[in-house]
């Protein structure tokens, strides 16, 4: 929230000094990087000036949360009852099987929205290259950092001073929260250089949260996705088993939006099927089938000894 507060500050004198140095670039020669720089701060949008400021923001509010951490650790009498240790090839097995769980899951979904021709063929056949930079490298570095993150640290934190299941909750809502910070598609702010213009987008960000339909098809979504993962954080006792289901949806998401577009007037919009694979009724319940697969996947984990 700090983070938040303190972007929306800053946002309005970012965008001027972007603004300024634009047209500096525009109206005389400068060296080559601040050219591209300020070319870049011309075309972009006010949103993303905000992103940019929550990025600064969390930087310098970083010691705060540094200090409150250790301030955590010091005062809970907690143990490391959900933690586990064991050898990278278990943890690889357990990477494997969640890839293969979400991932073909969610695939599955989108040869059947195919099937129902909410989606088409892309005339456009990706390269080898695109695949690796907008897919791979993806799926790789989010699952990592973000597991390490919300699972790892934010879980491992919440679990010092709550029960696991308001742990699991907590970490969710926050999950789900971050990842929908841009505000609703169509948004206009009328004078992005006024003081206060960071806190009229982030009121629409905010607000963007009581539509009934984001909520349903998007939010909520997101959320279960967040519930699994930290369910399955907690039954195996390391991160393993939930990179390898983060990177499974990230493969299969990114992966079929290069080879697929969307069919926008199909009738299964927009309950049915938000803006993406990922939103809408019907992921949810691909989401609730996979939560069911990964209940038994842990239970061939712990009869196999792959889990210990």
């Amino acid at each position: 929230m700090a983070s938040l507060i303190l972007a929306a500050i800053l946002v309005p004198w970012i965008y001027r000094a972007g603004i300024s140095l634009g047209q500096a670039a525009t109206a005389r020669d400068l060296p080559a990087l601040l050219e591209w720089v300020g070319s870049s701060a011309l075309r972009a949008k006010f949103s993303r000036y905000f992103s940019r400021a929550l990025v600064l923001s969390a930087v310098v509010l970083l010691p705060f949360l540094l200090n409150r951490i250790r301030k955590i650790r010091a005062g809970a009498l907690w143990s490391c009852d959900h933690c586990r240790h064991m050898s990278w090839a278990r943890g690889l097995a357990q990477v494997a099987v969640g890839c293969i769980i979400s991932g073909g899951l969610l695939w599955m979904l989108g040869m059947l929205l195919h099937h129902w021709g909410a989606y088409v063929i892309s005339p456009k056949e990706p390269t080898p290259a695109k695949l690796i930079k907008a897919v791979l490298v993806p799926a790789i570095a989010a699952a990592s950092i973000e597991e390490w993150l919300f699972r790892g640290l934010l879980l491992g934190l919440w679990l010092r001073f709550s029960k696991p299941f308001a742990a699991c909750i907590g970490t969710s809502l926050l999950f789900s929260f971050i990842h929908f910070l841009d505000p609703p598609r169509g948004s206009v702010i009328a004078d992005p250089a006024h003081p206060m213009a960071g806190f009229e987008l982030l009121g629409k960000i905010i607000f963007h949260f009581a539509d009934p339909r984001f909520f349903v098809t998007d939010f909520a979504t997101l959320f279960v996705i967040g519930m699994i993962l930290a369910w399955a954080r907690l039954r195996t006792g390391a991160l393993w088993f939930p990179i390898g289901l983060h990177a499974g949806w990230i493969l299969a998401f990114k992966g079929y939006n290069l080879i697929h577009k969307g069919v926008p007037e199909h009738a299964v919009h927009p309950w049915g099927l938000g803006d993406s694979l990922r939103s809408g009724l019907f992921p949810l319940l691909t989401l609730l089938i996979t939560a069911a697969a990964c209940h038994l996947a842990v239970r061939v984990f712990e009869k196999r000894g792959i889990s210990t």
